[in-house]
């Protein structure tokens, strides 16, 4: 495995850190009077609005294990990903009563990032977290893209779809958003979280400030300045695992010298007890089967928030020699963690403050 595929990687990921992002977008702009930031990348964006504007209360909602260093006055809600809890529940209740509460006049500003789905939650009368669970656990084995996903999530919910700012009394509400979706699209990213209600009288303005598109060109840019010719920088990985992996295995095996940076989400049908591992590590194990015995090729598949699935794996690091007994059961068995990890494969970065889908970089001595 040649390091220099994986340092191309976090180049990557480091150029949509939540912290840099969140702190850039609000050079020169006012001071808010709230902030609620809710995501995977939620603890990042806060610290960076927290940096130009220190005290302002602040709630942030985010995956466990993600809201540590936080400075005050900071409330941290930490839930579950992917399947919601009952600390979603309470964590969307929070997040109610805060943008109810506020005083006319006041400025709301709203910190976005993909997980938001499942960390947040306030039903609908007549729906239970059984049902929201169920929903989720259902849609995560289902194959389906984010925006199919999160149409459905929305029906259940009173917060999503432009629900949490229907009773906001304020006078302004900005959003900045880390976009873990194709096409960078606010009404998805967080099933909507986001979004303004329908005849709002706020004022509002919504700014997407971290995405696929600038952690490839970093990547690029990264690769080019090691010497390395950038053969393709795209958004390709929009597609079932079982026909993308063949395509682009096809492709690996016949690039040329050079970098390959590949960007997006592809979607898995999940068995009935799938084992350890995500999406991002099964396309690298099914990729390690398409490249098995090319000599001088790299490739890092990997989430770009720093866990794949519900592991704390990020994704894999597989070459020519990765493939060999037993991967072809644990790829059916959606047990390639565990395979993976056997052969000191697994990409394992920790939290990374972003969320911008996945990032595949593939390198060819």
């Amino acid at each position: 495995m040649d390091p220099r595929a994986l340092e191309i990687w976090r180049a990557g990921v480091a150029a949509v850190e939540g912290s840099a992002a969140v702190r850039a977008a609000l050079a020169g702009t006012a001071r808010p009077d709230l902030v609620l930031a809710v995501g995977k990348a939620a603890g990042a964006m806060a610290r960076g609005a927290l940096a130009g504007f220190p005290g302002i209360p602040t709630l942030v909602v985010t995956k466990d294990g993600h809201g540590g260093d936080l400075p005050g006055p900071v409330r941290v809600i930490e839930a579950a990903h992917p399947v919601p809890d009952a600390r979603s529940l309470a964590a969307g209740a929070a997040l109610r009563a805060a943008v109810a509460g506020m005083a006319p006049g006041a400025e709301l500003l709203l910190l976005v990032s993909g997980g938001a789905s499942s960390l947040a939650e306030d039903l609908v009368s007549g729906a239970t977290l059984h049902d929201l669970a169920t929903l989720n656990a259902r849609l995560l084995a289902s194959g389906l893209g984010i925006a199919a996903m999160n149409r459905e999530r929305r029906a259940l919910s009173r917060i999503k779809g432009g629900g949490l700012l229907r009773d906001f009394p304020g006078a302004r509400v900005r959003v900045l958003a880390i976009s873990d979706v194709p096409g960078d699209d606010l009404a998805v990213i967080g099933s909507g979280l986001g979004l303004a209600p329908e005849g709002a009288r706020f004022g509002y303005e919504a700014r997407i400030v971290g995405t696929n598109r600038q952690a490839r060109a970093a990547a690029a840019r990264a690769a080019r300045e090691m010497g390395r010719e950038v053969l393709a920088c795209e958004e390709a990985l929009h597609d079932d695992l079982a026909a993308l992996a063949p395509r682009l295995g096809a492709r690996l095996r016949g690039m040329g010298r050079g970098v390959l940076v590949l960007g997006g989400e592809p979607t898995v049908t999940l068995p009935p007890r799938p084992g350890r591992g995500g999406r991002a590590q099964a396309l690298a194990l099914a990729l390690a089967r398409e490249i098995s015995g090319v000599e001088g090729l790299s490739v890092v598949v990997g989430g770009t928030d720093g866990s794949d699935g519900p592991t704390g794996d990020a994704g894999g690091l597989v070459d020519g020699a990765t493939w060999g007994p037993g991967a072809a059961e644990a790829l059916a068995r959606a047990d390639s963690g565990s395979y993976l990890a056997a052969r000191g494969a697994l990409l394992r970065t920790g939290p990374t403050g972003t969320n911008v889908m996945d990032l595949l970089v593939a390198l060819r001595r």
